[in-house]
């Protein structure tokens, strides 16, 4: 799941990219000019943006500005024109992609996730200072070099497959990723059988993850998906 704000003053518009976005799971704050978006930027952390250029007040182009003195967050610029003089001017502010007027709001949500890996892929997890890759969230953590897992500052014992796909998943938040994929590589081999080894170490890491067991989430008739 990831924090979205969405900055346009078509409250229309907004409502349709906001109906997507949270159908696909993402969490959306919304801004009807580009005043109130840098005043939300300043106090709260989002995963991504997508601003409109033309708003009253403060247009896209001098919010994105403002926003890039406190926060890197990739931002998706949405304009009714398509004209390579607005294109170049919103790459210089530190715009991340362009889209343009009318759009499919399906084709929003595949810019959202493409970015979204992208940043995800540059860094996964983080090193300590021993050099272990560690991954943190809330109360949840997990030494992926030492192979411990805490939940609430307490370590838990996991069967080694139930650490192999936890891992597995971790390095690959965000990301849908398929059954076939993970019985590759999780198990090592083509998996042409039914489901059910997949899903009873899936079921068993889940009940071990206790409050945090909604880390991972299941794609129906896809596989699952580790949203941290």
């Amino acid at each position: 799941m990831a924090k979205v704000l969405i900055c346009d003053d078509e409250e229309g518009l907004r409502a349709v990219i906001k109906r997507y976005a949270i159908f696909e799971g993402h969490e959306v704050t919304e801004a009807g000019d580009g005043m109130e978006a840098v005043e939300l930027c300043r106090h709260n952390s989002f995963d991504i943006i997508i601003m409109d250029i033309m708003m009253p007040g403060l247009d896209g182009f001098s919010a994105v500005k403002e926003i890039r003195k406190t926060t890197d967050t990739p931002v998706i610029m949405l304009s009714a024109r398509g004209e390579e003089y607005d294109k170049v001017l919103g790459f210089e502010v530190g715009v991340d992609d362009y889209v343009v007027k009318p759009f499919s709001s399906k084709e929003i949500m595949l810019r959202i996730s493409a970015i979204l890996r992208r940043v995800e892929k540059s860094s996964p997890a983080k090193s300590d200072d021993s050099g272990h890759i560690i991954y943190e969230k809330d109360g949840f953590k997990a030494d992926l070099t030492a192979y411990k897992v805490f939940i609430d500052g307490e370590q838990i014992n996991l069967a080694p497959k139930e650490y192999d796909l936890l891992f597995f998943l971790i390095r690959n938040k965000n990301i849908a990723v398929p059954r076939e994929k993970i019985m590759l590589e999780v198990w090592g081999f083509d998996y042409f059988g039914d489901d059910r080894t997949l899903d009873t170490h899936m079921k068993l890491l889940r009940k071990s993850l206790g409050p945090y067991a909604h880390f991972i989430k299941t794609l129906r008739g896809l596989g699952y998906r580790f949203d941290g």
